[in-house]
C-alpha cells in the first residue's frame, strides 16, 4: 500500500480537499488527508498525507510547530460578506487610514487575543458549519470568540490600493478576521484580496511542489513520484525503536514488546521499514498507530 506526503503549494481558486483528491488520484489512492485547511481563494503550503500516512497526521501535528505564517493583502474602504474579494459587498466608506495610523494599531493585535471567526468559516453552529448556514441565506449571529495567538504582525508594503502584511499566528487563526480587525481599529472597513500561507507546521514554500507542475509530470508519464515524501516524514523529533522480524510481526498485530528504555513515543522500524508509532511505558512498547 502506498503511503507518503506531498507538501503542496495549493493554488488559489481550489478547495483544499479538492487539491488533496487530485494529488491522491495521481498516486492511485482514495485515502488522503491534509493538515490545515486553506480558503479556496488562498494559496500556499498544504501538507497532504496519502494512504496509510494519514495515520501519522495526529503525531505530526503534536510534535511540530503549530505556528503558521501568512502573507496577506487588504483593501480599505469596503467590506464583503465573506471578508474577501470573492464575496458580496455589504459596506463601503471613504475612510482610508494613513500608514502611521495603521502601524500604531498593529501592536494591539499581537499576543493572546480573542478573535471572532468570519461568518463564512468552518466553525460549528448548532451542528452545522457557519458557511453552510450563510450560504442558505440564514443570519449567523452570536459567533463565539476564540482564543488565538498572534506571534507577530507586520506591514510589508503598500502596493497601490493593496496593503500587504505578514503574520505569524497559532492554528485556528483566521487571516480574514485579522484584516477586519485592523480596519475596525482604524475606524473603517476592509476586504482581503490575497492570502498566501508561507509556512505550516515547520514546512515552508521551499519544501512545496505546485499542483499544475505535478499534474503535468503525471500526464506526461514523467517521474512525479519522486516528490512523494515517506510516511515518516516530519516525525524526526521522535526517537527510533528498531524491532527484529519476529517482534515486528507481533507489533503489527497489536502485541506489546518488552524493549526497556525511557518512557515516551517511538518511531518504530523493522530494518529500514517504518511500521508505525508506539509508546514505551514501563519498558514495554505498545502500538499507537501501525502502517
Amino acid at each position: 500500500m502506498l503511503a507518503g506526503w506531498i507538501i503542496l503549494d495549493k493554488p488559489s481558486g481550489v478547495f483544499s480537499r479538492t487539491a488533496g483528491a487530485r494529488v491522491a488520484r495521481m498516486f492511485g489512492e482514495k485515502t488522503f488527508g491534509h493538515i490545515g485547511t486553506l480558503d479556496p481563494m488562498a494559496s500556499g503550503v498544504l501538507p497532504i498525507a496519502i494512504g496509510a500516512a494519514t495515520k501519522m497526521i495526529p503525531f505530526v501535528e503534536e510534535i511540530r510547530s503549530t505556528v503558521k505564517e501568512y502573507l496577506f493583502s487588504l483593501q480599505f474602504g469596503f467590506e464583503t460578506d465573506t471578508l474577501d474579494i470573492t464575496g458580496k459587498e455589504i459596506k463601503r466608506t471613504d475612510i482610508i487610514p494613513d500608514k502611521e495610523s495603521v502601524l500604531s494599531i498593529l501592536p494591539k493585535l499581537i499576543g493572546d487575543i480573542e478573535q471572532i471567526p468570519p461568518i463564512y468559516s468552518a466553525v460549528h453552529i448548532d451542528g452545522k458549519r457557519a458557511y453552510e448556514l450563510a450560504r442558505q441565506g440564514r443570519v449567523v449571529e452570536n459567533m463565539v470568540p476564540r482564543q488565538v495567538r498572534i506571534e507577530s504582525l507586520d506591514l510589508v508594503e503598500i502596493d497601490g490600493n493593496s496593503w500587504v502584511f505578514k503574520v505569524r499566528c497559532s492554528r485556528g487563526t483566521y487571516v480574514r478576521s485579522i484584516a477586519r480587525d485592523i480596519a475596525k481599529l482604524c475606524g473603517t472597513v476592509a476586504t482581503v484580496d490575497m492570502i498566501r500561507r508561507t509556512e505550516s507546521i515547520g514546512f515552508g514554500i521551499k519544501d512545496t511542489v505546485q499542483l499544475d507542475f505535478l499534474e503535468n509530470l503525471f500526464n506526461n508519464s514523467a517521474d512525479f513520484e519522486g516528490y512523494l515524501k515517506p510516511a515518516d516524514f516530519g516525525l524526526g523529533d521522535i526517537p527510533v525503536q528498531n524491532l527484529d522480524n519476529k517482534q515486528a510481526v507481533l507489533y503489527k498485530n497489536g502485541g506489546f514488546i518488552e524493549t526497556g528504555g525511557q518512557d515516551g513515543m517511538r518511531r518504530v522500524y523493522s530494518g529500514s521499514e517504518f511500521i508505525g508509532v508506539g509508546v514505551i511505558t514501563g519498558g514495554v512498547l505498545r502500538p499507537k498507530r501501525t502502517i
